[in-house]
């Protein structure tokens, strides 16, 4: 079903990175699932119930008390499985962006991988830097992902009202993250169903394809 957006009201457009511009999802999926029936057996479909955490979340949450001795050899192993993943763009994704950005609307990337992931990304995809006006990565937040610290920061750089933004996001503490800094939130079921996350959005669309734009 095509949703129609009216962007006349709209100022900024602030995107999340995985599950949201790359379809990658599926790839950290496939890591945690190994490392968790390596070390959680006793939580089968834990690498289902992290999506869209941040690997303090995870680590404070399954890999603490005894299991906190595990926390550097997990990131080695994330460390190089993020060097060596792929970065295909979700369908419909580069098409929107190209669009908005015509339309004069400035455009973020506000995510919690850090400094070195992007990195590898700039690396894999050197045209990524110029699809946006501010790449926000984690280092830039005083809290991750659900407060909405991250993006009323991406708003105030690209000197625009929150309520002026439109967020796409896929995960639940994402989801949570633009609807408390007053964002409109556009969610993408690429991670989870569409019934489970519209509660916390606006408008869920299944990728970019499902958007006609009502121009400026």
């Amino acid at each position: 079903m095509t949703t129609i957006l009216d962007i006349s009201q709209v100022g900024a457009a602030l995107f999340d990175l995985d599950g949201v511009v790359f379809d990658t999802e599926g790839q950290y999926t496939q890591f945690w699932g190994k490392q968790c029936r390596e070390f959680h057996p006793d939580i089968p479909d834990l690498e289902h119930r992290i999506k869209g955490q941040t690997l303090q979340q995870i680590y404070d949450a399954h890999f603490s008390g005894e299991l906190a001795a595990l926390q550097p050899e997990l990131t080695r192993r994330l460390d190089e499985f993020e060097r060596n993943m792929n970065f295909p763009f979700i369908a419909g994704f580069e098409e929107c962006i190209a669009h908005l950005r015509q339309q004069g609307i400035k455009t973020a990337v506000v995510t919690s991988s850090n400094r070195q992931k992007m990195s590898v990304v700039y690396g894999r995809r050197p045209e990524f830097t110029k699809l946006f006006d501010a790449i926000l990565t984690a280092e830039d937040f005083a809290a991750s992902k659900p407060s909405p610290d991250c993006y009323e920061r991406a708003a105030a750089r690209l000197g625009c009202a929150t309520e002026r933004c439109l967020v796409f996001e896929d995960s639940f503490n994402g989801l949570r993250s633009g609807r408390s800094a007053g964002c409109r939130v556009i969610g993408l079921a690429t991670t989870n169903s569409a019934e489970s996350i519209a509660p916390l959005s606006d408008i869920v669309i299944n990728d970019f394809t499902d958007i006609t734009w009502q121009d400026i």
